[in-house]
């Protein structure tokens, strides 16, 4: 049987391109995403979410499971996944999983035990309005935890408050920790692409999806009576074309602070997987081959 191979590598990398080359050569490839923004349905755009057209032809995994007023979890993704790739495995196919959401990554490739919800707890933490208060009361109480985030991080932030003060052990204490890299069945190949090419790609992405109507997938979204979940409304590019939406900023001023921020996020990406020595790395015109290799 086939073992799961994983292509991960910074956003508009070029992933959802090889993957699909990849499925289409072989024929019995099975793409489960690895994307925590296209759980969501309606969030198609500006996810980059495979076409219709491409999930008929291609099966995938983990896409439109969630609605945006949910929010959904890494131990969602992580039960869901696990599913998937049995699933997957009994009918005697070959899963590739692909996405640069590191954490999501991790709870499948190292079997993380994630810790339990405390929704009251979670509760008080969000009426802080101030991220950089909570940011240094985690400090104060995980320094640890409170190192690997970004202090404005603010759901990942709550999250791990929430934990160390509804468990009474600090969040970085809970399952093997995300700086040890156990031995793993899934092979894991990475994209290197240089930086001016993936700029490049990013401002050339939110052009794309300008064309193909992201504004008006936003303003319908903001429509909804249901609202967004506070993990929904974080997607990149959402939120500053929602800025623009509001009359806060011209639409170029939006388009560029978005290109700004996923320029950023893009980099935090390279940084997390670059930390794990079971990532093989290979230029985007090799990773193609390297994915087949994996199962030859």
């Amino acid at each position: 049987m086939a073992v799961p191979v994983a292509l991960v590598g910074p956003t508009a990398s070029g992933k959802s391109d090889v993957a699909l080359a990849v499925a289409r050569r072989l024929g019995d490839v099975e793409i489960v995403s690895v994307d925590s923004m296209q759980v969501y349905r309606g969030m198609d755009i500006g996810t980059a979410k495979p076409s219709a057209a491409e999930r008929g032809e291609v099966p995938h995994h983990l896409l439109d499971v969630a609605d945006p007023a949910e929010s959904f979890s890494v131990g969602a993704y992580q039960e869901l996944a696990r599913a998937a790739l049995a699933d997957i495995e009994r009918r005697g196919r070959r899963a590739l999983l692909v996405g640069g959401t590191g954490l999501y990554l991790s709870a499948v490739v190292d079997e993380l035990t994630l810790p339990g919800r405390f929704p009251e707890v979670a509760a008080s933490l969000e009426a802080e309005p101030d991220t950089g208060v909570l940011h240094r009361r985690l400090a104060d109480l995980d320094p640890v935890a409170a190192a690997r985030m970004e202090p404005t991080n603010r759901r990942r932030i709550v999250r791990a408050l929430e934990v160390t003060v509804g468990s009474g052990r600090p969040f970085s204490t809970f399952g093997p920790g995300l700086e040890a890299y156990p031995p793993t069945r899934i092979r894991l190949v990475g994209i290197d692409i240089d930086r001016p090419t993936l700029d490049e790609r990013i401002a050339e992405r939110y052009r794309r999806q300008l064309d193909a109507g992201f504004l008006d997938e936003v303003a319908a979204l903001r429509s909804r009576p249901e609202g967004w979940s506070t993990t929904a409304a974080q997607a990149l590019g959402y939120k500053e074309l929602a800025l623009h939406l509001d009359g806060r900023c011209s639409l170029a001023g939006a388009v560029d602070l978005a290109e700004r921020r996923t320029r950023t996020f893009a980099r935090r990406q390279q940084r997390w997987f670059r930390r794990d020595p079971r990532v093989t790395w290979v230029a985007p015109v090799g990773a193609e081959a390297a994915i087949l290799g994996c199962w030859t």
